[in-house]
C-alpha cells in the first residue's frame, strides 16, 4: 500500500494506483484510516451513493478550532439533505443570476494582462514561476471580484486558503493545524464585517445575492470561505499541473496552438490527467457495499479521484495526455448532489489561462517544476519556465 508521505509517490502516484487497481477495485488503507475506491466505477459509486454522506465531525479540541469548525459545520459540502439541498438551491440561485458571464470578459482580461507580465518577467530575468505571475493571482483576482473585495484586501486571501485547507492533510504538524484555526477566525471576521458592508450598500457581487437568498450569517461566512477554498486551490492546481503537463508532452502544447477550437476538451483532460483533488471522502450512515467491499455504517470510504482518472476501463490509453480525448468521463468536479456549484467559472478561468498562454507565449518551455509535499490536494510549489 502506498505511503501519503512517500516523495517517490507524491512525484508520481499513477503506477501505485494501477497497481491496487489491478488487485482490487476497492482497498483497507490502514495508514488513511479508511477504505479507497480505486477503479472508476467504485469511486462513481461512493460520490452517488445515498448511503454514503459528507458527516461533518468537528476537528479536536472543538474550543481549538472554533472558527474552522464554524466554517466547516455551515458549509455546503459538509451537509446532507434537507439542509443541503437548501444550502444548495438558494447558492446555486445565486450563482444563476449571471455571475459566470457577467465575469467571463474579465477573466479573459485578467488572464491576458497576467500573461505579459509574465513575458516581460521572463525577459528580464531569463525565466519566471508561471504559479506566482498566473496561475495563483488569476483565481483569487476572480473570487475577489465575484465576492466583491477591495483591492487593497486581496492579498490576504491567499495565505488564508493555504493555511486552512493544510487542514485536509495527513498527519499535519500541530503548528500547522493552530495556522490553520487562526486563518479561519481571521478571514471569519473580515467576512463578517464584508456582510454588514454589502447589507448596508449592496453591489453586484454574489455575497450580495447570498444576503437577499436568506442564508443565515454563519452559512453566507462558509459559502464565501468554501468558494474561495475549492475555487481557488482547484484551479491553481489544474493550471499549473497542467501546463507543467502539456510542456512535458510538447506535442499537445503544439497541437493546441495548432487547433484552438480544442481548448475545451484541452480543459477537460487537464482536469483528468493530474487530478488536483486526489481524495474525497464520505462515511457510512447506513451498511453499504461497494463494488463487494462492505463498509460498516460510521466507517469512512474515500473515492481515489486520481486513480478513478485513469482507469483503463473507461479511459483509452489513460496514461496519455491528450487534448482532443472525447468523452472525458473525469470525476475531478465530483458527481451527484455535491458536484461542485463552480464547475463552470473554474472551467471559464482555465480555458482563459490556457488561451493567453497559447496565444500570447506559443514559444513557452518548461525550466523545472516543483512539486508540493502533499497528497490530498495534488499542486506545485513552483513552476518554473522560459521562452
Amino acid at each position: 500500500m502506498f505511503d501519503p508521505r512517500d516523495p517517490v509517490f507524491l512525484a508520481d502516484p499513477y503506477p501505485a494506483f494501477a497497481t491496487l487497481r489491478a488487485e482490487g477495485e476497492v482497498h483497507r488503507h490502514d495508514g488513511l484510516g479508511l477504505a479507497i475506491a480505486v477503479s472508476h466505477a467504485a469511486s462513481a459509486a461512493v460520490l452517488r451513493h445515498r448511503g454514503l454522506g459528507r458527516i461533518w465531525q468537528d476537528a479536536q479540541p472543538v474550543e481549538r478550532f472554533a472558527s474552522f469548525n464554524l466554517l466547516h459545520r455551515n458549509s455546503l459540502l459538509e451537509n446532507e439533505p434537507p439542509a443541503h439541498t437548501r444550502l444548495r438551491r438558494l447558492i446555486s440561485g445565486a450563482f444563476a443570476r449571471g455571475h459566470v458571464e457577467r465575469l467571463r470578459p474579465m477573466v479573459a482580461e485578467f488572464a491576458d494582462a497576467m500573461v505579459d507580465e509574465l513575458a516581460e518577467k521572463i525577459a528580464a530575468d531569463g525565466s519566471a514561476d508561471l504559479l506566482e505571475h498566473l496561475a495563483q493571482p488569476l483565481p483569487v483576482a476572480v473570487i475577489a471580484e465575484l465576492l466583491g473585495v477591495p483591492d487593497a484586501d486581496r492579498p490576504r486571501l491567499v495565505p488564508w486558503s493555504n493555511s486552512i485547507v493544510k487542514m485536509y492533510e495527513f498527519g499535519l504538524p500541530e503548528e500547522d493545524r493552530d495556522a490553520a484555526e487562526r486563518a479561519a477566525a481571521e478571514f471569519v471576521a473580515y467576512l463578517r464585517e464584508l456582510a454588514r458592508a454589502r447589507a448596508a450598500a449592496p453591489g453586484e457581487d454574489i455575497v450580495s445575492d447570498l444576503l437577499r437568498s436568506g442564508l443565515t450569517p454563519d452559512e453566507l461566512v462558509a459559502t464565501a470561505v468554501l468558494l474561495l477554498m475549492a475555487g481557488h486551490e482547484a484551479t491553481v492546481n489544474v493550471i499549473g499541473n497542467g501546463v507543467a503537463a502539456l510542456l512535458t508532452y510538447r506535442n499537445q502544447w503544439e497541437r493546441l496552438i495548432a487547433s484552438p477550437e480544442l481548448l475545451d476538451s484541452a480543459v477537460e483532460e487537464l482536469i483528468r490527467f493530474d487530478s488536483p483533488l486526489q481524495l474525497f471522502e464520505r462515511t457510512a450512515t447506513e451498511d453499504v457495499e461497494i463494488a463487494g467491499f462492505r463498509v460498516a455504517r460510521g466507517e469512512k470510504i474515500g473515492a481515489l479521484l486520481g486513480a478513478a482518472a485513469r482507469d483503463p476501463k473507461v479511459f483509452a490509453e489513460p496514461d496519455v495526455l491528450d487534448i482532443g480525448r472525447s468523452p472525458n468521463a473525469h470525476l475531478g468536479f465530483g458527481m451527484g448532489i455535491h458536484y461542485c456549484v463552480g464547475a463552470p467559472l473554474a472551467r471559464v478561468e482555465i480555458g482563459a489561462a490556457l488561451k493567453a498562454l497559447t496565444t500570447r507565449l506559443p514559444g513557452l518551455r518548461l525550466v523545472s517544476a516543483e512539486r508540493r509535499p502533499e497528497f490530498v490536494i495534488r499542486g506545485l510549489k513552483e513552476l518554473r519556465v522560459t521562452t
